[in-house]
């Protein structure tokens, strides 16, 4: 298995040739600015189109690697106005790949679209059709989701929701997934794990089977004596409510 340094350190072709699916998506995109729109959402789990629509190039922070996300659905929550998330590779290289475009004078980043009559969710479905692959529910937030995931095998449970900017349950509840690969990793621990050997009289011989019933009785008698006194001074039982 590879070791946390090893997944940080996935080059976007390693990314990208787990995921086909986001590869084919990026080639059916018609230009700089529409891969930039999905890599925005699917690696840099942006919620789309609030948080693309707010983007600005000043919001960039090449230098530190880093991307100031203004989000309007966390933003009447105190300090939840804003988030950094870092430049991944696979979203920097978009970035990078937009700027370089003929400006027209405008800061934000996504520079159409910007008209409350213009729907992308259409126009990813189109997108999606050429790429070849059936639309998934939630165009958008399922590629939120899946980054998150992806994020959660690497980094600790807190910073990755502190760059999506949700809860550690919220995220629980409605963006982590159970994958294949979750099942793939638990069977092959399992696989290289010894067998229990049965605790009979072959394996532990006599004396230890004496230990093991003498054990078992100190324990018994600790339990009778703590349930008799009590650890604390004695008081009714409560039902916990467990």
């Amino acid at each position: 298995m590879p070791s946390v340094l090893a997944l940080r350190l996935l080059t976007r072709e390693k990314l990208l040739a787990h995921n086909e699916d986001a590869a084919k998506v990026l080639d059916a995109c018609p230009d700089h600015e529409w891969r930039l729109i999905f890599s925005l959402a699917r690696f840099g789990g942006l919620r789309t189109p609030s948080e693309t629509q707010k983007l600005r190039w000043s919001d960039v922070d090449w230098e530190r690697g880093r991307l100031l996300v203004h989000s309007p659905k966390t933003e009447h929550h105190e300090g939840k106005e804003t988030r950094w998330i870092p430049l991944f590779p696979e979203l920097r290289e978009h970035l990078d790949a937009a700027f370089d475009t003929p400006a027209d004078g405008s800061d934000f980043v996504i520079k159409r679209y910007r008209d409350g009559d213009q729907n992308l969710r259409t126009h990813m479905l189109r997108i999606i059709k050429r790429a070849g692959l059936k639309a998934w529910p939630k165009l958008f937030q399922n590629l939120r989701s899946t980054r998150e995931t992806e994020l959660a095998e690497i980094y600790p449970l807190h910073v990755v929701t502190a760059w999506l900017g949700n809860s550690q349950l919220m995220a629980a509840k409605h963006y982590l997934q159970v994958t294949d690969a979750h099942f793939e990793k638990a069977a092959q621990k399992a696989a290289q794990q010894p067998a229990a050997v049965p605790r009979n009289e072959t394996h532990l011989g006599n004396e230890g089977f004496r230990f093991a019933n003498t054990c078992q009785s100190l324990r018994d008698t600790a339990i009778r004596t703590v349930a008799e006194a009590g650890i604390e001074p004695a008081r009714p039982f409560r039902d916990p409510g467990f």
